[in-house]
C-alpha cells in the first residue's frame, strides 16, 4: 500500500481526497500547514507528496525547495495557483507533476499512479551473471 502525504490547508478538500483515495488502496497522511507538512514528509516514510502552494506558515514552493534538499520523494503540486509561471516554477524546483485546481479526481488518480509508476524500478537479479566469450560480469 502506497503512503501519500496530502499537504493542503483546505480541510474539506483533504477529507474528500482521503475518502476518494483510500478505497483505491492508498494510505493518506494529512497536514494543513507548511511547517507541519515538511516535518511529516521528512520524518515519515511516504511514497508521494500532494502539495498545495498557498499554505500557512511556509508556502508550498519553500516546502518543495527544502524537501528536495533532503529527499527524492515524488511531489505532485495540487494547487489553485495554476498560472503558467507558477507551474514552471514548481516543476523547476523539483515537482514531478503539477495539477491546477479545480481538477477531476480521476485525473488526479491517474497522475498519482503515473508518478508512482515512474518511481518504481524493476528488480534485477544481482546474482545473475552475464558472459560473452571469455568475459563474464
Amino acid at each position: 500500500m502506497h503512503r501519500i502525504l496530502l499537504l493542503d490547508d483546505d480541510i474539506e478538500l483533504c477529507d474528500l481526497l482521503t475518502e476518494y483515495l483510500r478505497p483505491e488502496g492508498f494510505e493518506i497522511l494529512v497536514a494543513h500547514d507548511g511547517e507541519e507538512g515538511l516535518a511529516a514528509a521528512l520524518s515519515s516514510p511516504v511514497d508521494l507528496v500532494l502539495l498545495d502552494v498557498m499554505l500557512p506558515g511556509k508556502n508550498g514552493f519553500d516546502v518543495l525547495r527544502e524537501l528536495r534538499a533532503h529527499s527524492p520523494v515524488p511531489v505532485l503540486m495540487l494547487t489553485a495557483k495554476g498560472d503558467e509561471i507558477d507551474r514552471i516554477v514548481g516543476l523547476e524546483l523539483g515537482a514531478d507533476d503539477y495539477l491546477p485546481k479545480p481538477f477531476n479526481p480521476r485525473e488526479l488518480l491517474a497522475r498519482i499512479r503515473a508518478v508512482l509508476r515512474r518511481g518504481e524500478r524493476p528488480e534485477t537479479a544481482l546474482s545473475e551473471r552475464l558472459s560473452a566469450g571469455d568475459i563474464e560480469m
